[in-house]
């Protein structure tokens, strides 16, 4: 369906419009982040390779880089400004040129078109981006076919209950859709399965910020890039009276003097193993805490 299409340009155009804004809004990001890394360190792996897919400003660099020394760091994301600052974040100082051991390389490109070569990464980190992608199996696939054989993916990714408050707010007057759509955790898995991952294990955390005013959270949306960019928006509910009287509809959410937002974040991982070698997948689910 074209209205929960998202527009890869407006998208874009957002992600480059915050790119000198994110570091300062993106608490919960990088919280999500240091999750990630928790979650990692369980994982028996030692990759040589590594491809930060999505990578925005380039947060998970250095931590990857120290934790795996890697020969080689690909940083890949579909916003140009964005991969600037990922270059500028984990751009080696030049008395350090003659030992490090990372070669790093930049990429535009969108993660559905992933310009990489068959079997030539070891592990895939996506933090926070494939909910910015419009065909999950097409991204899944391709980074399949992009990862060696015993090779792992690890990602984050938003669920459905992802700004439910906001979400609510907006479907009581308008019809359109003004909040991306997020795919269910078991969708996801079903999913990996699909493009031949072997064991997926994915778990869901949900997590409520809380705000003061509603223009505290319509600036942090702003200014981390997430702007509504699906297509057949209504362009002509954005002005000062849609915001007005939305902010109205939000303040039912009202607690202890708090605003909520919340955020259904999606946790995984999964195996690229070779088919001939491992003839059953079993995906492994576990219930919101």
């Amino acid at each position: 369906m074209t209205q929960h299409h998202i527009d890869k340009k407006r998208a874009q155009a957002s992600f480059n419009k915050a790119s000198a804004s994110y570091e300062d809004a993106a608490v919960f990001q990088k919280h999500v982040l240091g999750e990630m890394f928790l979650r990692l360190k369980l994982l028996k792996i030692n990759p040589n390779i590594i491809l930060d897919l999505g990578c925005g400003p380039g947060n998970a660099g250095p931590d990857l880089k120290a934790a795996y020394k890697p020969s080689d760091l690909i940083y890949l994301d579909f916003a140009y400004d964005m991969l600037k600052k990922a270059e500028e974040k984990n751009k080696d100082h030049f008395l350090k040129a003659f030992t490090s051991k990372t070669a790093q390389q930049f990429i535009c490109a969108d993660m559905e078109a992933i310009p990489l070569l068959e079997n030539s990464v070891d592990m895939v980190w996506s933090n926070l981006s494939l909910q910015w992608c419009n065909d999950l199996d097409q991204v899944f696939t391709q980074i399949a076919k992009t990862l060696t054989h015993n090779g792992l993916f690890i990602f984050s990714t938003l669920g459905p209950s992802t700004l439910q408050e906001l979400r609510a707010s907006l479907a009581s007057f308008s019809k359109h859709s003004h909040v991306n759509q997020f795919i269910d955790m078991h969708d996801i898995g079903d999913a990996l399965i699909r493009c031949g991952f072997s064991d997926p294990v994915l778990d869901v955390d949900v997590y409520t910020l809380t705000y003061s005013t509603f223009k505290e959270i319509m600036y942090d949306l702003k200014h981390i890039g997430a702007r509504n960019a699906l297509q057949g928006r209504a362009r002509s509910m954005t002005g000062k009276g849609f915001l007005y009287e939305l902010e109205k509809l939000y303040e039912v959410y009202r607690a202890d003097e708090k605003l909520p937002a919340t955020y259904e974040v999606v946790y995984g991982h999964a195996w690229k193993v070779n088919k001939q070698l491992e003839e059953s997948s079993i995906v492994k689910f576990y219930p919101k805490q």
